[in-house]
């Protein structure tokens, strides 16, 4: 195939905008740790944007919480959820996840609870899964609760595995409620 000046010229600007946009992956400005807040933000808020949903804005008492939350998860080595104080007058939402140390971005992290969209079915909650299984969407609904506004995630790194936590407020997934 034979290109012309013109299209040799094309072809050179093409090249260079793609170098452009690849260099911040090339010199690590989207590494799995940089701008954690900001990317786990734009994930929940993109799938809630393309709901209609109004975004989270980031919180710094749930990141707070969510760090601490993600600090004992880390030691414990594998995923529970916490348990919600008695006397907690709005209890937080929490979402968990877990997987091999360095190898998830925080896209790939909000990405799989975004996932779950595929077994979701509108409804009243709990009964929002196709298969039945709450577990299914569990986290997905809490991503675009529509009462939810303000989120706050953690990372915390165990000794195989990484550790995210993001708690919402006001909770979601409540009994009775549609998710949006």
């Amino acid at each position: 195939m034979s290109f012309g000046l013109g299209q040799t010229k094309v072809a050179r600007i093409a090249g260079a905008l793609a170098l452009a946009f690849l260099s911040p992956l090339t010199q690590g400005a989207t590494g799995i740790g940089n701008n954690l807040e900001d990317r786990l933000l734009a994930g929940h808020n993109r799938e809630r944007a393309s709901l209609g949903i109004p975004p989270l804005a980031w919180n710094e008492l749930l990141e707070r919480d969510a760090r601490l939350y993600a600090q004992q998860l880390a030691q414990l080595g594998y995923l529970e959820h916490s348990v919600d104080e008695p006397n907690e007058v709005e209890p937080q939402g929490e979402n968990l996840w877990a997987g091999t140390h360095g190898y998830y971005g925080p896209e790939q992290m909000v990405g799989l609870w975004i996932d779950e969209k595929k077994d979701f079915k509108a409804g009243i909650f709990p009964n929002n899964s196709l298969s039945g299984d709450l577990e299914n969407v569990a986290h997905y609904t809490q991503v675009v609760w529509r009462s939810s506004r303000a989120v706050g995630c953690a990372v915390a790194h165990g000794k195989e595995d990484d550790f995210l936590v993001c708690r919402y407020s006001e909770g979601g997934n409540v009994i009775g409620e549609e998710p949006f």
